[in-house]
């Protein structure tokens, strides 16, 4: 009867021993991090409209003092906040990816823009710039847009940190060439992907096609996260990540 109250004491002294074994071995077990919420919108500069009677020269005017005063401050300061999303979140997903669009977000079109006095010609020539008119196709097909430097160092970031960039543009496959020398021109060499939009498709908007192309990207196997680019279109539905907006007052696109 002594014997057996021995072992039933050393039996209860190896129970409470592998219990607390167990318990230390889960507690020393690391948790993996787990991605940080998006940051926050960042504040920006854009002025608010006048009050009426509206005059769209009066329009003009506070968008050409806006660019002048604030625009590169307040594009550094989304990018920043990307990129410290970036640095913090790289090694959280499989086969992480960052989303850039290219036009006023990796690519600046200003010389366009401001020799056609913010109106769009699609057509036509673009020979005499600064002065205009500058038509957009022609533009685009000078392959001389220069890099929006915080863009560019976003890009080389994401490199460094084994994420995959992956360029998503509502450009037309007829002018993906030139993109490409245009970004290779710009610094930004080593990119993942490109992925243009065809001539023609029955996709009503550029958020649609811009959703189904990131739909692809992460049927592929990447987990995309984090997306930047300067219209709402480049940025709402699925699979996208963390939005990053680039502040854009100078026109819209759907």
């Amino acid at each position: 009867m002594v014997i057996s109250m021995m072992r039933m004491g050393r039996y209860s002294d190896l129970l409470i021993a592998v219990a607390a074994v167990a318990a230390l071995s889960i507690t020393a077990t690391p948790v993996p991090a787990r991605a940080q919420a998006c940051p926050a919108p960042v504040p920006d500069h854009i002025p608010a409209a006048p009050p009426p009677p509206l005059n769209l020269g009066t329009i003009k005017d506070l968008l050409l003092e806006y660019h002048q005063k604030y625009y590169d401050i307040d594009v550094a300061a989304v990018f920043d906040s990307a990129q410290k999303y970036i640095e913090q979140n790289a090694t959280q997903s499989k086969r992480p990816a960052l989303v850039l669009d290219i036009d006023e977000t990796s690519l600046t079109n200003w010389p366009n823009l401001l020799a056609d006095n913010f109106g769009f010609v699609a057509n036509g020539s673009c020979d005499v710039l600064p002065a205009g008119p500058c038509g957009f196709n022609q533009w685009i097909l000078k392959g001389s847009a220069k890099a929006i430097e915080p863009a560019r160092k976003l890009f080389e970031l994401a490199k460094a940190k084994g994420v995959a960039v992956i360029f998503i543009t509502a450009r037309p496959d007829s002018q993906r060439d030139i993109t490409i020398l245009n970004l290779d021109h710009a610094g930004f060499d080593g990119w993942t992907e490109l992925r243009t939009r065809p001539d023609r498709d029955d996709l009503l908007t550029v958020q649609e096609f811009k959703t189904a192309e990131r739909t692809k990207v992460e049927a592929e196997g990447y987990t995309i996260i984090a997306d930047v680019g300067d219209q709402i279109s480049d940025l709402e539905g699925e699979h996208s990540g963390c939005h990053f907006k680039v502040p854009n007052p100078f026109y819209l696109i759907r």
